[in-house]
């Protein structure tokens, strides 16, 4: 038999070679995606089998059940409702209705009733148990916006009370500011018992004055340059007594220790009968009053104006200015000549050089003989500097907006402290400053260069006379504030500026023992005056 030619059998061939080149394709496909799929899966198996692990951490951290998760959960509901009532039972007290807020609080107990039922059996709640708690819930929590209980009216509502609350605070304090002022200008009752017992003591017993030998031997002291000098300015016997036996205790040589102290007529007599009774370790103590300082009379302008009826007003009554001054710019203190008397201690002393003035609520911890070997580089005062940052600095104290003021002095500098000064008293007479304070405070008679005290006329005084002595010889702050540890181990004198003297009530306690450890509570006139 004949064969076909070869173009005739060709077609054949080509149709089967493309059959199976198609199904061999397929195959590759079918596979590809196969494997494909596979590791879809194992790539996936990873983050399911992460997210047990995340999963159960929320629901410890958030104290939930898998039952307060699902969609249809009872118990989310109920603690939904719960949640949100709590809040308008707030509301409501505050807005006085009183029968709402009760009504709504005994639907919360009946909740949570509820939820600690099912939690106690570990099953969850069912519809049917709480159906009725979920619709009295809600009936109440719908009632609320009748009530005007929405979000935009209770915002209005908590604004208007937090004004309240901040002008009712802002009462307190001016309040609890008044009464500290008024607590701390007081004179406890032991200190005036003590004051009367001393003074019947120092007229009763002539023991106490001193006699004519004595007086030869203590007026030698008194001038003597080579002792260590220091005054105080105050009519508190005991708080005078303090510094005394502080700075006595802590002395290397007390005996060269000479105390200048200057009282009223009032408390003279009961002063020089302390001092008199008491001895502190061979310190020289004593005892004058103002009232002998025969230039005083005519010499001193600040006098008139201490007894001028408008300036006694002023510090006394508070009906002129509707109350827009602060108490402590009226504190009748400043009228006391012992206040200003730190201004003339060239005059109160004129045989001295050099001298320490020292306030009467201060206590002493370490020797202040180191004091009077600083070298004041031709200034009158050595003092410790209060400036921290832009508090203390001149313009927190004087009125810059008096153009005396802002001609004479940069805002900017840096306020110091009374309390602990070294005087160099030559150079003092020597730049006439007295004759300085003089020239301020007249122009100061309507009290528009500064308004409190001492500090700021003794900031315009001494300014550019001053030395700024080593924080640890002054560290103040304890009679108003806290302060640090560190610095009250390390400081030499401890001032206890502010309200809270160690000597009263409202001293602040855990600062009190730093003074009272120098107070001998046996001392028997101490004990029938009831000090303890």
């Amino acid at each position: 038999m004949r064969r076909r030619g070869l173009d005739f059998r060709r077609p054949m061939r080509r149709r089967i070679s493309n059959v199976v080149w198609w199904i061999t394709c397929g195959i590759v496909v079918l596979v590809f995606v196969v494997i494909l799929t596979k590791e879809a899966q194992i790539n996936s198996s990873p983050s399911l089998s992460r997210r047990p692990y995340h999963y159960d951490r929320i629901l410890d951290g958030l104290n939930i059940t898998d039952e307060m998760l699902s969609p249809n959960s009872v118990a989310r509901q109920l603690s939904d409702q719960i949640s949100l009532a709590k809040a308008l039972v707030v509301i409501a007290k505050e807005s006085n209705n009183l029968q709402y807020a009760w009504e709504l609080s005994a639907q919360i107990r009946n909740s949570q009733s509820l939820l600690s039922n099912a939690a106690s059996r570990r099953t969850p709640l069912t519809v049917g148990e709480s159906e009725t708690a979920v619709r009295d819930m809600a009936l109440l929590l719908y009632q609320a916006q009748q009530l005007h209980y929405d979000s935009a009216t209770m915002i209005m509502r908590l604004k208007a009370k937090i004004q309240a609350l901040e002008e009712q605070m802002s009462s307190v304090n001016e309040k609890s500011s008044k009464y500290g002022q008024i607590a701390a200008e007081e004179v406890p009752k032991t200190l005036y018992c003590l004051g009367i017992r001393l003074t019947v003591e120092y007229f009763g017993n002539p023991n106490l004055q001193r006699k004519p030998k004595e007086r030869k031997q203590l007026d030698a002291k008194l001038k003597d340059n080579s002792l260590y000098h220091f005054c105080v300015f105050s009519d508190n016997i005991l708080a005078s007594s303090v510094v005394v036996n502080s700075t006595a205790l802590n002395s290397k040589n007390p005996d060269k220790v000479v105390f200048h102290l200057v009282t009223d007529e009032i408390n003279y007599a009961a002063m020089k009968a302390w001092f008199a009774m008491n001895s502190f370790r061979g310190a020289t103590v004593e005892v004058q009053k103002f009232g002998d300082f025969k230039w005083l009379n005519a010499y001193v302008p600040v006098l008139k104006q201490l007894q001028d009826s408008e300036t006694q007003s002023y510090y006394f009554s508070g009906r002129n200015d509707n109350g827009r001054i602060p108490i402590k710019f009226r504190n009748p203190k400043y009228l006391s000549m012992l206040n200003h008397l730190r201004f003339y201690i060239p005059e109160v002393f004129p045989a001295l050089k050099k001298v320490v003035f020292l306030d009467d609520d201060i206590v002493v911890q370490k020797d202040l003989s180191g004091l009077f070997s600083i070298d004041l580089n031709g200034n009158v005062n050595g003092a410790v500097e209060t400036c921290m940052e832009t508090f203390h600095r001149y313009h927190k104290y004087l009125n810059y907006s008096h153009p005396l003021i802002r001609a004479h002095f940069d805002p900017n500098a840096c306020g110091w402290a009374f309390g602990m000064n070294v005087f160099d008293l030559v150079e003092w007479r020597k730049r006439n400053v007295t004759g300085i304070y003089h020239y301020w405070q007249e122009r100061n008679v309507d009290r528009t260069l500064w308004k409190l005290g001492t500090l700021p006329p003794g900031l315009l005084t001494f300014y550019g006379l001053t030395k700024a002595l080593d924080q640890s010889w002054h560290v103040l702050g304890l009679g108003y504030t806290n302060v640090d540890p560190k610095l009250i181990e390390i400081g030499a004198v401890l001032h206890f500026n502010g309200n809270s003297k160690p000597w009263l009530k409202i001293g602040i306690e855990k600062y009190k023992p730093l003074w009272e450890k120098y107070v001998d509570y046996t001392h028997p006139l101490l004990q029938q005056c009831n000090f303890h």
